[in-house]
C-alpha cells in the first residue's frame, strides 16, 4: 500500500492546497515561473501538509488558516531541495532534471530563494506570533543543519550524536512544525499541540533514518537518482557510522575517499555491498523503530478521531517502508 492511501480521504482538501501552491509560486519573470512549476510538477508526497491538515483537524478546523500554512511549509521545504541539489550537484531528483542541471547553480539558488520568499510573504496573512516565531526558528534551524552537512562532508570520524542531530535539523523539525503549526491555528490545546509537535519530530527522524538506509538498498530506479549517492557525496549518514563500527570496513572506506574525486560508481557498488555484510542496515532499522514507537505513544493521550487513527497509520507505513 502507498502512504497516499493511508490519507486518501484528504485528496478533496489536499487538491486545494496544491492548487494553492501553484497560484503563490507563479513568478512573473518567466524562468523563475518555469523553474518553480517544474519543480512543483515533480511530485513529493506533500507529507508537510497532510501533517498540517491532519493536526488541524485534532481542533477547529478552519480551512483558509489550514491551507496558508500547509503552502508556507511545503514551499519552504520544496526551497531547501532546490538549494540541497545545488550543494550535492546533483542531476536527478524524483527521477527528474534538477533545476540546476535544466538551468545552472546560480538559476537554481536564485529559484530557491524565490520560493522561500514566497512562502514568507504568503504565511503573513496568519495574524498570530506564535505561528511566525516558530517557523522563523525552524528555518534558522534547518539553515544550520544544511551548514552542518556541508562541514561533516567527507567526516568520518563524526559520532552518532552529530548524525542525528543533523537530520534533526534537517529533516525532523519542519515537520513537527507542520503539526504544532496546523494544531495552533485550529485551537488545539497546548498539550495536545506539544503532543502533535513531538509526534512530527519522532516520526521525521524516524523517516529520514529510513531514507538513509534507503540509499544503500534500493534501486537507482525506485530512488530517482543513483544508490549510494549520498555516499558519493560525501554525506556520512547512520548505515555508515554503525558500519565503520567493524574495523575492516572503516579502513576500506577511509582508504577508498582518500581521493573523494577518484571514486566511481563501481567502487559505491561494491561498499554497499560491504555495508550490508556488517549488519549496519539492521541497526539503523531498529533505531527507527524506537522513535517510531516514541511518535505512536505521543498519540495515545490525544481524543479518538480519524484524523489520530491516520497519523498511527502514516508511523506505522513509515515503520514498513522498505522502498
Amino acid at each position: 500500500m502507498k502512504l497516499a492511501k493511508t490519507y486518501g480521504y484528504l485528496k478533496k482538501d489536499l487538491d486545494i492546497i496544491e492548487k494553492s501552491i501553484n497560484e503563490v509560486i507563479q513568478a512573473e519573470h518567466a524562468v523563475l515561473r518555469k523553474a518553480s512549476t517544474a519543480l512543483l510538477k515533480a511530485g513529493g508526497k506533500r507529507i508537510r501538509p497532510v501533517f498540517v491538515l491532519l493536526s488541524g483537524q485534532i481542533g477547529t478546523l478552519n480551512m483558509d488558516k489550514i491551507k496558508t500554512v500547509a503552502v508556507s511549509l511545503e514551499l519552504i521545504h520544496m526551497a531547501t531541495l532546490v538549494h540541497d541539489d545545488v550543494i550535492d550537484d546533483a542531476d536527478l531528483r524524483r527521477g527528474m532534471p534538477t533545476i540546476r542541471q535544466q538551468y545552472d547553480n546560480r538559476v537554481a539558488m536564485y529559484t530557491g530563494d524565490y520560493i522561500l520568499a514566497r512562502a514568507l510573504e504568503n504565511i503573513t496573512t496568519i495574524y498570530e506570533a506564535r505561528v511566525h516565531h516558530i517557523l522563523s526558528r525552524t528555518i534558522v534551524q534547518v539553515v544550520v543543519g544544511e551548514i552542518e552537512q556541508i562541514k561533516d562532508k567527507y567526516n568520518w570520524d563524526q559520532t552518532l550524536r552529530d548524525y542525528l542531530r543533523r537530520i534533526k535539523r534537517k529533516t525532523a523539525l519542519l515537520l513537527a512544525a507542520s503539526c504544532k503549526l496546523g494544531a495552533i491555528v485550529s485551537d488545539v490545546d497546548d498539550n495536545d499541540a506539544h503532543r502533535l509537535y513531538l509526534y512530527g519530530y519522532y516520526i521525521g527522524m524516524s523517516y529520514q533514518i529510513i531514507d538513509d538506509i534507503l540509499d544503500f538498498t534500493s534501486s537507482a530506479k525506485e530512488l530517482g537518482k543513483p544508490a549510494g549517492n549520498d555516499l558519493l557525496q560525501g554525506n556520512v549518514t547512520l548505515p555508515v557510522l554503525w558500519a565503520m563500527r567493524n574495523k575492516s570496513f572503516e579502513e576500506l572506506i577511509k582508504d577508498m575517499f582518500k581521493t573523494p574525486e577518484n571514486v566511481t560508481e563501481s567502487d559505491i557498488t561494491y561498499l554497499i555491498s560491504e555495508l550490508k555484510n556488517t549488519g549496519a542496515i539492521e541497526a539503523s532499522y531498529k533505531l527507527s523503530d524506537l522513535y517510531l514507537k516514541k511518535a505512536l505513544k505521543e498519540l495515545e493521550p490525544l481524543s479518538n478521531s480519524r484524523a489520530k487513527q491516520t497519523l498511527k497509520e502514516i508511523a506505522h507505513y513509515i515503520g514498513k517502508r522498505r522502498s
